[in-house]
C-alpha cells in the first residue's frame, strides 16, 4: 500500500497560485516565498498536500487529473460556488440538474479544472 503525499500542479505562478489555492482551501502556505519555484499547501489533517510547480510552458489542454472539492461551514455546493467565483475562479461548465445533483467545474486563476461537488449534507438530505 502507498499513501499520496502531494497532488502537484504546474504552474507559470506558483506562489501566486498557491496563495488564491489557499484562501479557496482554507490551507496554509508552508516555509515558501513569492520567488520559490515550489511553494506547497498543507492540509491541516496530513497528506495530501497540494504543490504548486513552476514550469515554463503555459496550460495548454484540459487537466487529465483535477481536484473535486466540496463545500464545509455548513456552505451548500451553489454557496461555495459563489465564494469561489467571489475569490476569482471562472465558470466553466455546468454539471448541476434540476433535482439537485451533479457538479459545478470551475478554473482557477490560472485556468486549471476543478468540480465543485455537493457536500455530505446536501448528499444525505436528497437520499431521504
Amino acid at each position: 500500500m502507498i499513501e499520496i503525499q502531494a497532488v502537484t500542479i504546474d504552474s507559470a505562478q506558483p506562489y501566486e497560485l498557491a496563495q488564491w489555492w489557499s484562501a479557496a482551501l482554507g490551507w496554509p502556505i508552508v516555509d515558501s516565498e513569492p520567488e520559490d519555484d515550489e511553494v506547497m499547501l498543507h492540509r491541516p489533517d496530513g497528506p495530501p498536500h497540494v504543490l504548486f510547480i513552476r514550469v515554463p510552458e503555459g496550460k495548454s489542454v484540459k487537466n487529465r487529473v483535477h481536484l473535486d472539492v466540496t463545500p464545509t461551514e455548513g456552505r451548500t455546493r451553489d454557496e461555495e460556488v459563489d465564494r469561489l467565483l467571489a475569490l476569482g475562479a471562472k465558470p466553466h461548465e455546468d454539471h448541476r440538474t434540476a433535482e439537485g445533483a451533479g457538479w459545478f467545474t470551475l478554473l482557477d486563476p490560472e485556468g486549471n479544472e476543478f468540480c465543485v461537488c455537493r457536500g455530505e449534507a446536501e448528499r444525505a438530505a436528497s437520499s431521504s
